[in-house]
């Protein structure tokens, strides 16, 4: 255990940017050192631009400013708030000495100025009256957008079948503009190679494409940029049933050979329903941004990354009430991807990591690493899930300033017995969440098996509030135990080093504190309080 101790969780080494022509966010890891109470200064070209509690900050520079400086350092609460100080007039060289923590400087180059194809002008035409389709109109205007350009969708309702983006775009949906696509299924077709619950497979085309699917090979599509105000959303519910009952006429004498085979899945939509578009599907993509949209009602998960590597998704809100399977953000057998500031109203989970499912994806065998959530919202569904599709592997998963009180299952770490691959580095701190559940589950689990379980190890939970209650969709709130720690039935597979540090359980208005304990082996507990609900009683 002391060397589990000792690890730092993965902390970028230099700033992360994402930039919108002159407005630049940064964001960076929450160092070890952090303690409550600290804060983070961010300097620009020498100058205290601005103070924050949560590890990300932004900022506009001139448009006549091609380059600027950025700097950030940790200090205590005292040398953040100094009294009577504009942060304005504070200068790098007489910078607080308590200083904590700090990065290096990073240099940061602004694009010059990209040209608009207005989708609305000439020779595109399109119109945002919310009754014109417009696939071929937009789709043009992709098609024809350089590097030094972006698509432009200026206010209203544009409707719009499958679109396909390409390597080295903008496209930029202004506030109060709305990419909307339909709720007719041919309006999705070409049908093209995609991945659904593990399971590679031929979907119908989702909203918005980038890149092909291919398990062996590099990254087909790079350098897109989704950004701006606006919304973009598909045709949801309405779009999902219809074709689900579509796809359940295509396979009909499959389904009814199948019999009561159906048994081994969610329910009987399972298998008509994965063929469903996403909102956002990516294939074998690179350095993808989707910032400062709202994005809702996918027919099934709202953002899908496959194979693909360095997606930042920040400052989104993720809308999918009623939607089933309606997940908010899933990489998938992907690598360095990072979604934070972001609001989750998610029918199903706002975030599920994923990399593959029995027997498929122990063959294919890429794992999802290096994933991070950070400043993150539920206000319902279901949280954060690690699986159940893990046959892949999923590796190092930082979570940090999330509060996903409204959620049903907070965070979430499960596989079936059959599933084999591993979960391991999960690393969580300063959240508020119902529940932690880490546990086996028996839905989805056809295939052929593994020949080994999962491998569930090396996690650790610090400054965590587990409230020990849930809410229940319009049911309200129903308390549940705060933890369940359950790894399987095979000596080697137990749930294994875990270290719980300043766990607080309970809440003031209700919740258990129980935490059950199954198949476990080298669980730590320091510092494990609980809420008081009520006033003692004095004798």
């Amino acid at each position: 255990m002391d060397k589990m101790k000792d690890r730092t969780a993965d902390v970028w080494t230099e700033i992360q940017t994402v930039i919108v022509g002159n407005r630049v966010t940064v964001f960076w890891g929450k160092p070890e050192e952090w303690i409550p109470g600290c804060r983070f200064q961010v300097y620009v070209d020498g100058v205290l631009q601005q103070t924050v509690v949560k590890t990300h900050a932004g900022f506009t520079v001139p448009e006549t400013q091609r380059q600027c400086h950025v700097k950030v350092k940790m200090v205590g609460m005292e040398a953040a708030d100094p009294a009577g100080v504009n942060p304005a007039e504070v200068n790098l060289a007489e910078a607080d000495p308590a200083v904590l923590w700090e990065l290096p400087g990073k240099d940061i180059q602004l694009e010059a100025g990209r040209r608009r194809v207005d989708i609305t002008r000439e020779p595109y035409l399109a119109k945002g009256d919310g009754k014109t389709l417009n696939t071929r109109a937009i789709q043009k205007a992709i098609d024809e957008c350089g590097p030094k350009d972006m698509v432009y969708i200026p206010p209203g309702v544009f409707m719009t079948g499958a679109l396909r983006l390409h390597s080295n775009m903008m496209l930029y949906i202004e506030k109060d503009a709305t990419l909307q696509g339909t709720d007719i299924p041919k309006d999705y077709l070409p049908r093209i190679r995609s991945r659904f619950e593990g399971t590679e497979m031929e979907c119908y085309s989702s909203l918005l494409n980038l890149g092909e699917l291919d398990r062996d090979g590099g990254y087909n599509c790079r350098n897109v940029v989704i950004c701006g105000g606006g919304t973009i959303a598909s045709g949801g519910r309405e779009l999902a049933r219809r074709v689900i009952e579509s796809e359940r006429e295509r396979l009909k004498d499959y389904l009814t050979e199948l019999g009561d085979g159906v048994r081994a899945y969610e329910n009987s939509d399972t298998i008509p329903g994965r063929v469903r578009p996403r909102l956002i599907h990516m294939s074998n993509c690179r350095n993808v941004v989707l910032s400062g949209l709202t994005l809702k009602n996918g027919a099934s998960w709202n953002v899908q990354m496959i194979y693909s590597d360095a997606v930042v998704t920040n400052a989104c809100q993720f809308h999918s009430e009623g939607v089933w399977n309606g997940d908010g953000w899933d990489p998938d057998s992907s690598t360095n991807c990072t979604v934070f500031d972001c609001n989750f109203y998610t029918g199903d989970d706002s975030v599920a990591i994923k990399s593959g499912k029995n027997p498929e994806g122990n063959r294919i065998n890429r794992p999802s690493r290096h994933i991070h959530i950070f400043d993150c919202r539920s206000a319902c569904g279901h949280g954060i899930a690690i699986g159940s599709e893990i046959s892949g592997g999923i590796e190092d998963v930082c979570i940090w300033d999330c509060d996903l009180s409204g959620s049903r299952y907070g965070i979430e770490i499960k596989a079936t017995k059959k599933r084999g691959g591993y979960v391991r580095e999960v690393h969580v701190r300063d959240c508020v969440i119902p529940r932690l559940m880490i546990h086996s589950v028996d839905y989805n689990d056809d295939g052929a098996g593994s020949e080994v379980p999962p491998v569930f190890e090396n996690y650790s939970f610090e400054r965590i509030h587990i409230q020990g209650r849930y809410m229940d969709g319009g049911e309200g709130w129903r308390n549940c135990n705060a933890m369940e720690l359950c790894g399987f039935d095979e000596p080697g597979y137990e749930l294994k080093q875990i270290v719980f540090r300043e766990i607080t359980l309970g809440n003031e208005e209700g919740g258990k504190e129980g935490i059950v304990m199954r198949y476990c082996k080298g669980v730590v507990f320091e510092d494990i309080g609980a809420v008081m609900k009520e006033p003692l009683q004095k004798n």
